[in-house]
């Protein structure tokens, strides 16, 4: 076994990788509502 930079399994790696992809996903469509909200209250914000 080849050991990595992160001590993680490719399998450990691969699911990390899914559930980061979900999270990240979701801070950012939560952080574009929150700033499109800003915007139609106070547009030159």
């Amino acid at each position: 076994m080849e050991n990595s930079i992160s001590g993680l399994t490719e399998e450990q790696a691969k699911e990390f990788h899914e559930q980061f992809k979900v999270v990240f996903t979701t801070f950012v469509v939560l952080a574009a509502a929150a700033h499109f909200l800003v915007f139609l209250w106070r547009p030159w914000f």
